[in-house]
């Protein structure tokens, strides 16, 4: 699910539950939450101020990557040891792999609503995952099911005392190990009496180890005091639109540096920052639809984000946008075609395509394999081609949230091409083989306390059969006319959405429009109008694109799945299709707020002065 530029995505279970669906008092503490949560989340994802690095004076590296190497050495060695008589030798396995990872985040958090100041507030934090296998790379503790539990998190001192972070790391691996043998001694059980898999891959690659000691992203440099005012202005555009009651603006830096050792001999050390400004606001139709905007500002640090006057002037047109969607009609069901601003287009490749190229959904028994089956076919139109790069930080001078150099298996980012020229050739993999292929390709990614999964970094949308966005507009209309339609469909923007990939359920995906307008084949003005999903299924919904646009857009989020949330991003141009079949939202049920909003009616010279 996504809410506020976020993401949705596939889960285990057929679909996850949507945040929409709990009424927007909920959604919006869901979302300040989300925001919030900045202690125990992804290497990948969170940011996080080192603690004043301090080098050891022998080897030169970071107390805390020194520290790491030397308890997994020692718990390695020995956990390897035979055991001291025949019942220890009976009971204990040695692992065959064990790898540590920490994430060092530190995080400032600014957060306005109606225009006054709600919190303020910095926080820092260690969280280390214990990676402990045991058996070999064919067949160990981390098969099927048991993957869910293959990693233990802790949460660590933050100073550099060698003692008690060695002391905490033995502690993490000791439990890790227990549940490790645990686990390994299921999977055997459990393979003498289950039916033959359909890929026998190993659990485990074999990998290069990876090298790479950066330096530790630095401190966070922020003036508070000016920050917090900057918020409480962008809520304060709201009091100009007094439909729009409910608001949230918000600030987030993160500062975070990620370490990693493994038994293979890998010691990474990997900074990143990142700076966001999230505007979300709420408000209600006469019939009791709810409907929210969300608006963001991204990039490096704050001073790379946009200035007061641009995100002020784009918070504006969001209130505009949402009284004019409050009288907007609700749309009817509709089957034709349609365009898919760039934006949009982004999200929608990422939902129904993305996904079903991660490689773990091409092994299992209870995956439905969309495109496990056609490697080397076309399943793209020619002139479309996909990859997914999350080396890359910038396109366009927008900054991308998927950017990493390491993936969270200490494997460095790659750029993979997955479709070419409409077809595919290959997957986003993990450590975890498939029968097609053996090899990680540097997109292992996961939250903190989640087993690394294939997962999108920046997905990347390319057409060699582009036109100016006035002729797409035109193909637009030629097609709903020659399909006898009174109108075609433009998707300006969208927010959300999930992908159904297990077999136990249809393989079909829905996203959710923001802002959709009819484009009328007789000339009449466009219609902006509310309350439209769009549903359908992969295979069918990928052939249709007819054309796209010379230009494309970046659209930034968050997305969960069963190894957790992690940022992403997509860019995509604009997209004409020749049919998208839609389906009215749910309608909700309370009407708008009978106590009127208090100052509504005030003039503005008042309001400033409150």
């Amino acid at each position: 699910m996504f809410i506020a530029e976020k993401f949705c995505s596939p889960s285990r279970s057929p679909r996850r539950s949507s945040v929409l669906g709990r009424g927007f008092l909920a959604t919006l503490a869901a979302f300040a939450a989300s925001l919030l949560c900045t202690g125990l989340s992804s290497p990948a994802q969170r940011a996080g101020k080192v603690h004043a690095a301090a080098k050891d004076a022998v080897s030169g590296s970071p107390v805390l990557l020194d520290t790491m190497t030397g308890e997994l050495q020692r718990a390695f060695t020995s956990l390897s040891k035979p055991g001291q008589n025949q019942k220890d030798a009976d009971r204990v396995l040695p692992p065959y792999f064990l790898s540590y990872s920490i994430s060092d985040n530190s995080s400032v958090s600014i957060r306005a609503q109606y225009g006054a100041l709600a919190d303020s507030n910095t926080s820092h934090v260690r969280v280390a995952d214990v990676q402990v296998r045991i058996g070999d790379p064919k067949l160990d503790n981390t098969h099927g099911n048991h993957r869910a539990s293959a990693v233990n998190s802790l949460q660590m001192p933050l100073g550099d005392d060698r003692a008690a972070l060695s002391r905490t790391l033995w502690q993490a691996t000791n439990a890790g190990y227990a549940t490790a043998l645990d686990n390994y001694l299921r999977v055997k059980t459990e393979a003498q009496v289950r039916a033959k898999e359909e890929d026998s891959s190993p659990d485990f690659s074999k990998e290069p180890p990876q090298v790479s000691v950066s330096a530790p992203a630095p401190s966070i440099a922020l003036d508070r005091a000016a920050w917090e005012q900057r918020i409480k202005s962008l809520s304060l555009v709201f009091r100009e639109f007094p439909s729009v009651y409910q608001n949230i603006a918000m600030l987030t830096v993160q500062n975070q540096t990620d370490y990693y050792a493994s038994s293979e001999g890998s010691r990474i050390v990997a900074p990143h920052q990142q700076a966001r400004v999230v505007v979300f606001a709420v408000t209600r139709a006469e019939d009791g639809m709810d409907l929210f905007r969300a608006r963001t500002f991204e990039a490096e640090t704050a001073d790379g984000l946009p200035s007061q006057s641009q995100m002020e002037a784009g918070v504006r047109e969001l209130g505009k946008s949402l009284e004019a969607l409050r009288k907007a009609p609700v749309t009817e069901p509709f089957n034709g075609p349609a365009i898919l601003s760039g934006r949009a287009s982004a999200v929608f490749f990422h939902e129904v395509l993305g996904h079903r190229l991660e490689g773990q959904r091409q092994r299992g028994d209870e995956e439905g394999q969309t495109f496990t089956k056609e490697l080397n076919k076309e399943v793209l139109p020619p002139f479309l081609s996909v990859s997914d790069d999350p080396t890359i930080s910038t396109f366009n001078n927008t900054w991308l949230s998927g950017t990493y150099a390491f993936d969270d298996e200490g494997q460095k980012a790659r750029r993979v091409d997955l479709i070419q020229n409409g077809v595919l050739k290959t997957f986003l993999m993990s450590r975890l083989p498939i029968a097609s292929f053996a090899d990680s390709n540097g997109h292992g990614r996961a939250q903190t306390g989640r087993m690394p999964t294939g997962r999108q970094g920046n997905l990347i949308v390319t057409s060699t059969n582009s036109v100016q966005e006035v002729e797409l507009r035109r193909r637009l209309i030629e097609e709903a006319r020659k399909q006898g339609k009174p109108y075609g469909l433009y998707f300006e923007d969208i927010s959300s959405g999930f992908a159904v990939t297990t077999r136990s359920a249809p393989q079909a995906f829905q996203v959710i429009p923001l802002v959709v307008w009819r484009v009328y084949v007789d000339g009449r003005p466009d219609e902006l109008v509310r309350g439209v999903s769009i549903v359908g299924t992969p295979l069918a919904a990928m052939k249709r694109i007819l054309a796209t646009s010379d230009k494309s857009e970046v659209f930034n989020g968050e997305c969960g799945a069963e190894s957790g949330t992690v940022p992403v991003s997509a860019v995509a141009p604009a997209m004409l299709v020749s049919e998208i079949e839609t389906q009215r939202q749910q309608q909700g049920t309370q009407r708008p707020p009978i106590l009127p909003i208090p100052g509504a009616a005030a003039t503005p010279a008042t309001k400033e002065g409150q």
